[in-house]
C-alpha cells in the first residue's frame, strides 16, 4: 500500500465527505487558498486547527498525523541526500580550484565556471532551507 502525504489524505477524506475546499475552509474559518496548499502539500495546517479538521473530516488527530509522519519519513532521506550533494558540489569545485591554480592548470574561465557552478549549488541550497 503506497504510503500517502498529509495533503493527500485531507484531499482524500474532505471529497469522501463530498465537501469542496471552500465548504472546508468555511467551517475551520480560513480561506480556500490555504486549504489548496495543504492538499498540494506547500503547507500544512496549524496545530491548532488538527483537532477541528479530524472532527470535520470524520478521522482522528493520531490519523491525519501518521500521513504526515510517514511521508516526511519518505522525503526526509531523499531530502537528506540532496541537501548533502548541494554542500558537497561548493566544497568540490572550491578544491578543484584551489588545487588546479597551486599546479598552474587552471585558466580563468575554467575558475569562473567551477566557481559559478559553487555558488549556484550554494544558492540553491539556500533557496530549499526558506
Amino acid at each position: 500500500m503506497e504510503k500517502q502525504t498529509l495533503g493527500q489524505k485531507i484531499a482524500e477524506l474532505r471529497k469522501a465527505k463530498n465537501l469542496t475546499q471552500l465548504e472546508l475552509a468555511n467551517q475551520l474559518n480560513i480561506t480556500d487558498k490555504a486549504v489548496s496548499k495543504w492538499e498540494r502539500d506547500i503547507s500544512c495546517p496549524d496545530i491548532n486547527t488538527f483537532p477541528k479538521l479530524a472532527e470535520i473530516l470524520g478521522v482522528s488527530v493520531d490519523e491525519l498525523l501518521q500521513a504526515s509522519a510517514s511521508s516526511k519519513e519518505e522525503n526526509g532521506e531523499s531530502k537528506l541526500t540532496v541537501d548533502l550533494v548541494l554542500k558537497a558540489i561548493p566544497l568540490a569545485m572550491s578544491v578543484a580550484v584551489i588545487i588546479l591554480t597551486l599546479v598552474d592548470q587552471l585558466y580563468w574561465e575554467d575558475a569562473a565556471t567551477l566557481l559559478a557552478i559553487a555558488v549556484l549549488s550554494f544558492s540553491i541550497k539556500n533557496f530549499r532551507e526558506k
